[in-house]
């Protein structure tokens, strides 16, 4: 009896080893089908009254700093729309008016979009916010900025006023 109450124990032992594997495959693959796209992040992102047309492409460079979304997308001078979090593109920085674009910095207005999670958890919500580029440094044959700072009008996603990004 002991011979068949072990290999009852091993059999389980297999199932919960197979169970665990089935469930990690699985996980992983619905976290590696969360590529970022810009596109697709902004067609998710909840649509407020301050957002319109967030997907009309940036303007020329003129010599000036550019974004490289998540740091490693097209360049692209004066943008509307700029990932914050790339690994999910749950948080999205949409409909940025410039105030001031130079070859320092550059300061503008917009709405973060915050999405709901890939495990469908979170609201869907947009934030005002003041968006600030700056650290300029030359990037694949171009100057770019590095850095995004983020400063919040009133209530915050992430509790914090204030946020920074490295677009690098």
């Amino acid at each position: 009896m002991t011979d068949r109450g072990g290999s009852r124990w091993g059999r389980g032992r297999v199932a919960l080893v197979a169970f665990a594997v089935v469930t990690a495959l699985t996980a992983g693959g619905v976290w590696l089908a969360q590529t970022p796209d810009r596109a697709s992040a902004v067609d998710a992102a909840p649509k407020t009254s301050a957002v319109q047309d967030v997907k009309e492409d940036g303007q020329p460079s003129q010599g000036l700093p550019v974004v490289r979304d998540c740091g490693v997308g097209a360049p692209e001078s004066k943008p509307r729309v700029i990932m914050l979090t790339c690994s999910d593109v749950a948080m999205v920085a949409t409909g940025i008016r410039w105030k001031k674009y130079g070859a320092k910095d550059a300061v503008g207005v917009g709405v973060v979009q915050v999405g709901k999670t890939a495990a469908g958890g979170g609201t869907e919500a947009g934030f005002p916010a003041t968006f600030r580029l700056y650290g300029p440094k030359p990037v694949r044959g171009g100057l770019a900025f590095t850095g995004l700072e983020v400063t919040y009008e009133g209530s915050t996603p992430l509790g914090d006023t204030t946020e920074m990004y490295n677009l690098a």
